[in-house]
């Protein structure tokens, strides 16, 4: 790693994270296995469960110009305090958490704070220091999502054939869960700001549809989770997320409800909480 991370190095983790989603599919063992198997990865596969998970979340530049159009404020109080970081002494508070400060460190450059962006670089350095998963990153890869990160076809090939140089390795070295908790927390913590980021939701129609588009993702976070629930931190992060999924599964027909909202923007401070405290 570098002694400075950018900001899109870090989005571009929690991309690459993603990606060993289906791979705990593809290389789990079964009962009575002695060695892990050779599988054969199905690039469309990868390429299907990229574009279903990361799209229909908006670009860092889509975001950008809905913040301005709304005339919506960078809230620092929004995002978890760097200080935090010293109390995350497990292997899955350490994740979830990496995932929250990557989309702090995304909320912060998007609004151009140059100081805080330095600040969760680093604590987001630590974190990545911490889990033992630089050697699992593509140095070039900052320049990479940087030429192309608005450009969502071109990412998800991008995505697609960076996870055949990161499979082996996190596999090999049994880090899969460690990803599932990555982009957990950063799901988690977007979700949270978006509906924090004003006090009346409901009314911003731009606000309530990202809110909205939010189920297919979750449901599809939780079907990957679901493969390695027998993992501890997983099922807990699992149960975790229950509240919100049943209430993001009771909107019917495309419309959500004021008190939806309202339930969906209280739950996921609950969980929240739980993940940062």
């Amino acid at each position: 790693m570098r002694n400075q991370i950018n900001p899109r190095c870090i989005i571009g983790l929690v991309l690459v994270a993603l990606l060993t989603l289906p791979s705990c599919k593809m290389g789990r063992k079964s009962p009575g296995d002695t060695a892990q198997k050779e599988v054969k990865l199905d690039k469309e596969k990868v390429a299907k469960d990229v574009r279903e998970f990361v799209y229909p979340l908006p670009t860092s530049f889509e975001v950008t110009k809905m913040l301005n159009r709304i005339g919506a404020a960078y809230i620092l109080s929004l995002s978890n305090p760097t200080t935090n970081v010293e109390k995350y002494l497990t292997e899955k508070a350490k994740a979830l958490n990496l995932g929250v400060y990557s989309s702090d460190l995304s909320y912060a450059s998007t609004y151009n704070q140059k100081q805080t962006t330095i600040d969760y670089m680093n604590v987001s350095k630590t974190l990545i220091d911490a889990l033992n998963i630089s050697a699992a990153i593509d140095p070039d890869l900052i320049e990479k999502v940087e030429a192309i990160e608005d450009n969502k076809e071109e990412m998800i090939t991008l995505i697609t054939n960076t996870f055949y140089d990161t499979y082996e390795h996190l596999n090999r070295n049994g880090r899969s869960a460690v990803s599932m908790l990555v982009i957990a927390g950063s799901w988690v913590e977007g979700l949270y700001v978006v509906t924090h980021i004003t006090e009346d939701t409901y009314n911003d129609k731009e606000m309530v549809k990202i809110v909205m588009e939010q189920k297919s993702s979750l449901n599809k976070l939780v079907e990957l989770m679901n493969v390695a629930s027998d993992d501890p931190a997983i099922a807990e992060t699992l149960a975790l997320l229950k509240p919100v999924r049943d209430i993001y599964n009771s909107i019917e027909n495309g419309a959500i409800t004021e008190a939806q909202v309202n339930a969906i923007t209280a739950e996921i401070a609950k969980v929240r909480a739980a993940i940062i405290e």
